[in-house]
């Protein structure tokens, strides 16, 4: 058996301690998937997810790290649909892992993470009640989040959208975020000068 180092303990700590959904496992429910588990650096940009790729990993955002869900329109448009921090998970949350994913997942603020295979954390919620349990239900309230995004996005003026969309980005990685008015766009699924206009 491979022997873990203190600094790979450390950093299990500090992803146990960094995201919301780790933190509520008890020291049982760590140990399924913590061995298994690393920390990864991700950079604004990159891309964790991609659509109609298969799912082989979970990744729990840590600290100020922000990934955001987008969903791919014709006519290469796209619009955010949900934002993940330090309080979620991202991929095959939803899906248990059992599908492609649908949206494509992108780092929209770097930082670290804990990524956990599929296999693992399949596992885990098969030998653990709690861990089944508590994605089940982080489920239905990131379907919730959607829901309510879908409702103010067919309901609320662009400057509202994009006032609700840095508060909530705020409230899961502080009062700092490097964004072009274009990227800005994108996220919101407009023109960069109905942006420029909003922030002006």
């Amino acid at each position: 058996m491979a022997q873990v180092t203190t600094d790979e303990l450390t950093q299990a700590d500090e992803a146990f301690a960094g995201n919301r959904l780790l933190s509520t496992f008890s020291r049982e429910a760590r140990g399924l998937i913590e061995p298994f588990g690393t920390m990864v650096e991700l950079q604004a940009g990159d891309t964790v997810l991609k659509r109609g790729e298969q799912v082989r990993s979970s990744i729990f955002p840590v600290g100020s790290t922000l990934i955001t869900m987008v969903v791919e329109l014709s006519g290469r448009r796209a619009i955010e649909v949900a934002s993940i921090g330090s309080r979620g998970a991202v991929g095959g949350i939803v899906s248990c892992g059992q599908a492609p994913a649908f949206s494509r997942a992108e780092v929209l603020v770097g930082g670290q993470a804990f990524k956990v295979p599929m296999t693992a954390l399949e596992d885990a919620k098969n030998r653990s009640p709690f861990v089944a349990n508590l994605f089940c239900r982080y489920s239905d309230y990131l379907l919730a989040s959607v829901m309510q995004s879908v409702a103010c996005n067919a309901f609320h003026s662009i400057t509202e959208r994009a006032a609700r969309w840095l508060l909530h980005v705020q409230s899961r990685s502080g009062d700092r975020i490097e964004l072009t008015q274009e990227a800005l766009a994108g996220l919101l699924g407009v023109q960069r000068t109905t942006v420029n206009a909003v922030v002006k």
